[in-house]
C-alpha cells in the first residue's frame, strides 16, 4: 500500500477508535469503510469486531475477529515470532511479541503466541491468564480454547479443562486432539469407563495413533483390565517400535515379564537415529526392568543409571529447598503451637475445620503406600481415591510469588493466621476434593506421599483427619525409586545421593511430629504389614477408629481403579518377593548407604505409643 494510502488508513482507524467510545454504530461503519479500502488491514478487522460486540451482533463481530486473526498471522513482525516459536527460540519470540503488543495490545494472534511462550516456560498461569484475555477479544477464537484447555488440564483443572473442550465440541464437534484431551481428563476425575469409551472412539477413526494406543493402555491399566491394556501397549509398541514411553509403560506393570526379544527389540531402538533424550531415558528404565527379570544385576543397574542421568539433566532440582521446609517447619510446629493453634497465647480447642472424612496416606513414593491405600478402601467406609494434588496446589498458593525475595512464605504464613482463616483452609481442600468422592462413604484417602513435608499444615486445618505414615527400609525404598521413571513430579528420584537425602529429611520431620504431637501419626512399618498383616492391619484400624472388617485382609479382590506404579501389585495377594530385591544390587549402592547413614541401623524407626 502507498505511503499516502497508509496515512489515510491510519487516521480513519484513529477516528474509529474515537468513535468507538461514544458511538458504536458509527464506528462500526467506519471500520467497515476501512476493511473494504484494506482487506488485511488486522487493525480495522478488530475495529469492526469491537463495534459490533458493543451492538450485539455477536455473530458478524466473531467473523470480524477471526478475519483480524486471519490478518494479524501474515504480519511480517509476528511471522519471525512464529519461527523463533517453532525453533525454541525463547528469547527471540519474547523480544518480538512484547513490543508488538505494547502496541497493539488487543492483537488477539499474538496474545495466544505469547501465551504459548508463557507455557513453555512453566507460567502456566500468566498463559491461562492470557488466553482467557484472547477469549474476552475473540470468543470464536478456538485454537486459543483448545490451548486453554490443554494449560488448565496441566494446572490439574480437569473441570475447567472439560468445560472449554465441551464448548469447542458443540460449536465445531468432535476433533481428534480434543477428545484425546477430554478423555485424560476424563481419567484425572476418576470417570474411567467414560474415558476409556472416548479413548475407544478416537483410535476407531484413528487407528495408526501409537501415543494415544499408549494413552488408552494407561487408562485401562488403571481399571484393572491388565490384559487389554498389555495389548494397547504392544499395538503401540508395533506402530512406533522406538516410543520408549510405551516400553516403560509394559516394564511398569511390573507384574509384565519381558522377554529376550524385546530386550533385543529395545536394543535396537536405542540405536535409532535421531532418539530423543525422552525416548532414549524410557527405553534404559524399561530395559533394566528386563534385565532384572532375567536376573542381571550389573546390566539392569547399568541401564537405570543411565536412564536416572538422563532425566537428571532434564529437571531442576535444588535438595537445600527440603532441607530449609523442614527447618522451618520444625521452628514453627513446636508442640506448645500444634497444641494452641495458630496464633494462640493459651491452650484451646484447635481451629481448624473439624470434618474428619479425610485419611492422608503419607512418605516417600514405593514405600508400600498403596498397599496400605487399597487395604483401607477395602473397608466399607472408606472410599480410595488416588494422589490428589488439592493439598500441594494449596501449598503453592501459600509460599507466594517467587518474586518476593525467592524466599517461599509457607510455612511461616500460618502463624498469624486466626481460627477463621484457618477453618476456611480446612474447607477448602473438602471443597476441592469433592469431585473425586464417588461413594456415600464417611471416610476418603488422600494418598499423596509427598505430603509428609504438609503434615503440620493437615493438623492446623484439618485437626480430627488421621495421617498414616508408610514406612519401608530405606535401602529397599531409596532403590525402587531409583528403578522408578515417575510421569511426573519426584525430582528427587534420579540421584542415589538425592535420594538418600530426602529420605533423611523426611524422616527428620516425621521424628520431629513425633515427639511435637505424640500419636498425631500411626505408622506402618511395610515389612511388618507383609510379615503380619492381621495384626498391623488391625492396629491401623483401630487409629482410624474403624471396626475391623475381614475384606481388609482380602484387598486383592477388591475392584478399584489404582493409577499408581504398584496398581498391578496390589491386586494380588501379599508376598515376600518385593521385600529383599535390594541386596542384589547391594555393591553400586554405596552413595545411597552413605548419605542415609545411620538411618539404616535405626530402621524401623516407630514412635512409642
Amino acid at each position: 500500500m502507498a505511503n499516502g494510502a497508509e496515512t489515510t488508513v491510519g487516521q480513519a482507524l484513529r477516528h474509529g477508535a474515537r468513535l468507538l467510545r461514544d458511538d458504536a454504530g458509527l464506528a462500526a461503519e467506519q471500520a467497515r469503510e476501512i476493511v473494504r479500502a484494506a482487506p488485511d488491514s488486522a487493525d480495522g478487522w478488530r475495529l469492526l469486531g469491537a463495534a459490533l460486540r458493543r451492538l450485539g451482533d455477536d455473530e458478524e463481530a466473531s467473523d470480524a475477529e477471526l478475519r483480524a486473526i486471519a490478518a494479524s498471522v501474515r504480519d511480517p513482525g509476528l511471522m519471525q515470532a512464529a519461527t523463533a516459536l517453532v525453533d525454541n527460540d525463547l528469547p527471540t519470540a519474547e523480544a518480538i511479541l512484547r513490543p508488538h503488543l505494547k502496541a497493539k495490545p488487543t492483537d488477539v494472534a499474538a496474545i495466544r503466541m505469547m501465551a504459548e511462550l508463557a507455557a513453555r516456560v512453566g507460567r502456566l498461569g500468566d498463559a491461562e491468564n492470557l488466553l482467557r484475555r484472547a477469549l474476552e477479544l475473540a470468543p470464536a477464537f478456538a485454537a486459543a480454547r483448545a490451548n486453554l484447555a490443554t494449560v488448565l488440564y496441566r494446572q490439574n483443572k480437569p473441570v475447567e479443562a472439560l468445560a472449554e473442550l465441551d464448548r469447542l465440541e458443540a460449536e465445531a464437534g468432535p476433533e481428534i486432539s480434543q477428545q484425546n484431551l477430554k478423555a485424560a481428563a476424563l481419567g484425572r476425575l476418576g470417570s474411567y469407563e467414560e474415558a476409556i469409551t472416548l479413548y475407544r472412539q478416537v483410535l476407531d477413526r484413528q487407528p495408526m495413533q501409537p501415543k494415544i494406543w499408549m494413552s488408552y493402555g494407561h487408562m485401562l491399566k488403571t481399571v484393572g483390565r491388565r490384559d487389554e491394556g498389555i495389548a494397547a501397549y504392544r499395538r503401540a509398541i508395533a506402530l512406533a517400535p522406538a516410543l520408549g514411553e510405551a516400553w516403560w509403560s509394559l516394564a511398569n506393570l511390573k507384574t509384565v515379564r519381558l522377554c529376550g526379544a524385546d530386550i533385543a527389540e529395545m536394543q535396537a531402538a536405542l540405536e535409532t537415529p535421531g532418539l530423543s533424550d525422552e525416548d532414549r531415558l524410557h527405553l534404559h528404565f524399561a530395559l533394566g526392568k528386563a534385565h532384572e527379570d532375567e536376573g542381571e544385576a550389573r546390566a539392569a543397574f547399568r541401564h537405570y543409571a543411565e536412564g536416572n542421568r538422563l532425566r537428571r539433566t532434564q529437571i531442576r532440582y535444588d535438595p537445600t529447598e527440603i532441607v530449609e521446609h523442614c527447618r522451618r517447619s520444625e521452628a514453627l510446629f513446636t508442640a506448645d503451637f500444634l497444641a494452641a493453634g495458630a496464633g494462640a497465647t493459651a491452650p484451646r480447642p484447635e481451629p481448624g475445620n473439624a470434618a474428619p472424612d479425610p485419611i492422608f496416606i503419607v512418605g516417600l513414593p514405593r514405600s508400600g503406600s498403596t498397599l496400605v491405600e487399597q487395604i483401607l478402601a477395602s473397608h466399607p467406609l472408606v472410599e480410595g481415591t488416588m494422589e490428589l494434588p488439592d493439598l500441594p496446589a494449596m501449598v503453592r498458593r501459600l509460599a507466594g510469588p517467587e518474586a518476593r525475595g525467592g524466599r517461599s512464605l509457607y510455612p511461616d504464613c500460618l502463624a498469624g493466621m486466626d481460627g477463621e482463616a484457618l477453618r476456611a483452609l480446612g474447607a477448602e481442600y473438602l471443597e476441592r476434593t469433592r469431585i473425586q468422592r464417588r461413594t456415600d462413604r464417611p471416610y476418603f484417602i488422600d494418598k499423596m506421599p509427598n505430603n509428609w513435608a504438609h503434615v503440620g499444615l493437615i493438623r492446623l486445618i484439618l485437626p480430627t483427619a488421621k495421617i498414616v505414615d508408610a514406612r519401608r527400609h530405606p535401602l529397599a525404598c531409596g532403590f525402587s525409586n531409583f528403578k522408578q521413571h515417575f510421569a511426573r513430579g519426584q525430582a528427587f528420584a534420579y540421584s542415589l545421593e538425592e535420594i538418600g537425602a530426602y529420605y533423611r529429611d523426611y524422616v527428620g520431620l516425621m521424628r520431629h511430629f513425633d515427639r511435637a504431637a505424640p500419636g498425631m501419626v500411626h505408622r506402618v512399618i511395610h515389612e511388618r504389614l507383609v510379615e503380619h498383616p492381621e495384626g498391623e492391619i488391625a492396629a491401623l484400624l483401630d487409629f482410624l477408629g474403624l471396626p475391623f472388617d475381614p475384606a481388609c485382609l482380602r484387598f486383592h479382590e477388591t475392584e478399584r481403579a489404582v493409577r499408581t506404579a504398584s496398581s498391578e501389585q496390589v491386586r494380588r495377594p501379599l508376598s515376600r518377593d518385593g521385600l529383599e530385591q535390594w541386596r542384589d544390587y547391594g555393591a553400586w549402592l554405596g552413595p545411597l548407604k552413605a548419605v542415609l547413614g545411620d538411618i539404616v541401623e535405626a530402621y524401623p524407626e516407630v514412635p512409642e505409643k
